[in-house]
Order: structure tokens, then sequence, then C-alpha cells
């Protein structure tokens, strides 16, 4: 394959760092020495190195350009201000960063020490992601989190004051002991602090975190039996929906908010399906290629969870060439994420009359049961299919390998 590539790349970087395991959290991370942060990072450091080697093997051009950093975790903002510094001068010195690049790292409150706040700012950071999930101590504390409200509070004064204005802060819908008005508690105290971007997510239970386990158990540990009902989780995303709008927070994407002009630029690259690499313990990439034909290729690769793995220089875990129809599925299913929708026009020239037509005999099945709306020219979710999101896509999915005929 003859790679062609004239994008710009976003970074995700993993650093899978916690001070404490929060029990409804399902990504890899978890709470290592702090020995081992310096190891990380210099591993990190050497598989950036290698990643244009990779992708060459893969038949790829790497694009060198980056618009768009993100340092996720874990908890990122644990790491020492030498370390922040010595990753950050290994991004410029790989790739060209470009000068209004959105560099956005996730951090704990109350977990950003001054020496690291300082090393962010100076290292460009410009946006920061703070996860809070409740404004009520009691809440935070009983989920795992570390923070209190006040904490919250003084962290984003200090972002301020370091000139990274540009602030997220996460909230969970369906914390155990939430109620209604605990919950638009929250919702004030996150629109009285001013910030441009929020993400509000409902709890996620599955067997990947110890809550979910104890309560697909029927359990009591980790108060799962003060977990809200699925009625309750959903009453308080239609109402975080309804407060942030009034206070400009307008829904952007299933569980993102946002001001006019600060959409996350580096998600939305996900949904768009723009292409990304991924670095550190559990991270994915999304590349693009010419195939020799011109039919486009997307290779999508996931790095491994095993942090004595990764440190060993393990490759990546699992890559896969995606096909047209492939891709085709992902353009439905990230695209319906965004309250923009799916524009079909688009879709017929990016992969054909006949693959949309298929596609609509799902979106038509949908619309009947009220998940999706169409007016001819663009799907969308509605307000229900948002909060039934998975099994919509789930449908379309099984709907789309019936009609292709696979197992």
């Amino acid at each position: 394959m003859a790679g062609l590539q004239a994008e710009r790349l976003g970074l995700y970087i993993s650093i899978p760092f916690c001070r404490s395991k929060c029990t409804y959290c399902n990504f890899a991370s978890g709470v290592y020495p702090a020995s081992e942060h310096g190891r990380y990072v210099e591993r990190v450091i050497a598989e950036m190195a290698a990643a244009g080697g990779w992708a060459e093997r893969m038949g790829l051009e790497l694009p060198r350009a980056v618009d768009s950093i993100y340092l996720g975790g874990g908890t990122p903002s644990l790491l020492e201000p030498e370390l922040v510094t010595r990753l950050f001068e290994a991004i410029r010195a790989e790739f060209a960063v470009e000068p209004d690049a959105e560099i956005t790292v996730e951090c704990a409150p109350g977990q950003l020490a001054d020496g690291t706040l300082a090393a962010l700012a100076e290292a460009g950071v410009n946006r920061v992601s703070l996860g809070v999930q409740s404004f009520i101590d009691r809440e935070a504390q009983v989920s795992g989190r570390l923070h209190n409200r006040a904490m919250v509070l003084e962290d984003l004064r200090r972002l301020r004051r370091a000139g990274i204005r540009n602030l997220n802060v996460d909230l969970i819908a369906g914390l155990a002991g939430q109620t209604m008005a605990s919950w638009e508690e929250s919702l004030t105290v996150l629109v009285d602090a001013g910030v441009p971007h929020a993400s509000v997510y409902m709890l996620e239970v599955d067997e990947d975190s110890r809550l979910g386990r104890e309560m697909l158990a029927g359990g009591a540990r980790y108060h799962a039996e003060a977990v809200p009902t699925d009625e309750a989780i959903a009453r308080m995303y239609e109402r975080a929906i309804e407060r942030l709008a009034e206070a400009g927070l307008r829904q952007y994407e299933i569980s993102n908010f946002a001001r006019r002009g600060r959409s996350s630029r580096h998600n939305l690259r996900y949904w768009e399906r723009r292409p990304y690499l991924g670095l550190g313990l559990d991270a994915s990439s999304m590349l693009r290629a010419a195939g020799s034909e011109g039919e486009g290729y997307v290779l999508r690769s996931t790095t491994t969870d095993d942090l004595k793995a990764f440190l060993e220089g393990e490759e990546p875990a699992e890559t896969a060439w995606l096909s047209k129809d492939r891709q085709h599925e992902e353009a439905w299913f990230l695209g319906l994420r965004l309250n923009a929708g799916v524009n079909l026009a688009a879709m017929r020239r990016e992969f054909g009359r006949e693959r949309v037509v298929r596609a609509l005999k799902p979106v038509e099945q949908l619309a009947e049961t009220g998940l999706v709306s169409t007016d001819g020219k663009t799907v969308r979710l509605t307000a229900q299919g948002r909060l039934l999101s998975n099994e919509v896509f789930q449908e379309f999915l099984e709907t789309e390998v019936a009609e292709l005929g696979e197992p």
C-alpha cells in the first residue's frame, strides 16, 4: 500500500498512574510506584521515536504536523515537573506542533502540584480537563475520589492564574448516593464556575470496574446498593442537557457540552474519523493510507494494557486494516454521536450510493421507534436515541452485518 497522508495528526498519550483507583473506573490505570513514572515516560518517548518506522512498515507515512495533543489517564498531573518538560520536549523534537494546537492534559483535583502546573504552562498546555465527577463531597468520597468541592474551585482559580482558561469539568450521573437534588447542586456549581466545556457521563455498569462487577453480582460493596436506578440516571442526564443549555453550554456530542468555539478539537477528531496516534498503555491509533486502486484504507491499532509488557517494548497488541464496509459502519456510529448527525451527501461521496442505500434500511427502522430522525439530508439521534445510544449502535451494526451476509 502506498502511504499518502497530508492530513494533520492528533497525539494521544496515556499516563496510567493514579493515586487511588475509583470504584467506577474501567480504564487501564492503577496505583503504581512513583519510581515507575520516569521509566514509563522514557518508554513513551522511545515509542514516539519509533512510530514513524512502525508506520512505514505498515505501509503508511506518519504525518508530522500535529494540531492536537491530549494527555489522558490515569492522572497525568501526577508527573513530576521534569518529566512533563522531558515529554513535551520529545514531542516537539519528533513532530511539528502547530502554533495554535490544542494541548489538553487531564488533571485530578487536589493533585496538581505548583511545580507541575508551572511546567504544564511552560510546555504550552492550553486546556485542562478536571475529573470532578461530583461537587458533592460525600458522593466523591464513596466513589474513591480524593478531592472535595473546595479543592476543585481552588484548582480552577490556580489554572486561570497560570493562563490556562480553556477548562473542562467531568461529571458522572449515577454515582452511589446521588439524588436529583444533589445532581442539581453539582450542575449549579459547575455553571457558576464558568467553565467553557463540560462532559457528562452516565454511569457504566460492566465487568471492567469494581463497582460494575459488584452491581452485576448483586452485592453491596462500594455502596452498590445506593446507585440510582437507570430511570433516575436518565432523568439526571436529561436535566443536565437542559441546565447546561440554559447556561450557554450547548450539547454537541452525546456526553459533551461547550460554549461557542470551545468544543474539544481533539475529541472531535475521533468522531470525525481524522487520524491520531496513540502512545502509552492501552492507547488506540487511527491512521489512513491510500490503497493500490484508490480505495481508502484505515488502520486501527491498540497498545497492550499490561504495564510490564509495555515497559518491555511490546508492539501494538491489536492491529487491523478496516475494509470499506467496516469504515462505513464506523462513519455511522461515530457520526451519530454528534448532534450535527450524519450528512448523507458526504456519506455517498465517501462510500458510494449502494452502501448508503443499504444503511438507510436500519435508519428507517430506528426512525419508526423514535430513536433517530432524518430530513432526507441528515440523520441524527433523537433525545431518546442519545439515552439509548449503545442500543442504537448495536442494532445498526447487527443490521449491517446481516445485509452483508456475514456471520
